[in-house]
């Protein structure tokens, strides 16, 4: 059985290319820990793409979601970032869940959910409360369409209430976040391992 393992940062901050961004900077340092774990990554800045509203795999006339749907198909761990802004997930973290929404109805050659044996971790920052409320959302939402969440699979950072410093300026990473980083990249790695060796069974 090939052990290597793939994984997808969509990145849902509000700010295209080439603008900082603090969901890049927290998604980033996910996708290094989990490369400690043999994991190879693949990145979406979401706000780049033409990605039609709707919740059908190809709402067509230029819609981009179904080419970057298929590097959702490709990946064994979606990291799923997200900015929070008025207590909420972005408006574009939005957007890409109502996209996933198609998979409802999709079913791979076993007659499966397309998204079986695929595990996901949230990552939420922003200078608000909303942390948890945001992760209890995307759990269930990534959930609910196939994806297997592992134990303490978010990680997120809430700076001062309308601070003025974001994620991306810190000197270093905090210590607390630092320890949730390397625990969900590990959880991660080796929950879409033993997926991966043996997949859920077709009902």
């Amino acid at each position: 059985m090939d052990d290597t393992l793939s994984a997808l940062l969509i990145n849902c901050t509000l700010k295209p290319s080439p603008s900082g961004s603090s969901t890049h900077v927290l998604g980033e340092q996910v996708l290094n820990a989990l490369a400690e774990h043999g994991v190879t990554a693949d990145r979406i800045r979401a706000v780049d793409h033409d990605i039609r509203p709707g919740v059908q795999a190809d709402m067509g006339d230029g819609d981009q979601w179904p080419s970057l749907r298929e590097r959702v198909l490709a990946a064994d761990i979606l990291v799923f970032a997200t900015p929070t802004w008025m207590g909420q997930h972005s408006s574009v973290a939005q957007r890409v869940l109502e996209r996933l929404d198609a998979e409802l109805s999709e079913t791979d050659e076993q007659g499966r959910p397309t998204l079986f044996d695929k595990v996901a971790l949230a990552v939420i920052v922003g200078n608000e409360d909303g942390a948890h409320h945001i992760a209890a959302i995307l759990f269930q939402s990534l959930n609910d369409v196939g994806f297997t969440i592992p134990a303490q699979g978010s990680i997120y950072w809430n700076g001062e209430a309308m601070g003025s410093t974001d994620y991306k300026d810190l000197d270093e990473t905090p210590e607390k976040v630092a320890q949730t980083i390397t625990t969900a990249a590990a959880n991660a790695a080796h929950l879409a391992r033993m997926l991966k060796e043996q997949a859920y069974p077709k009902a």
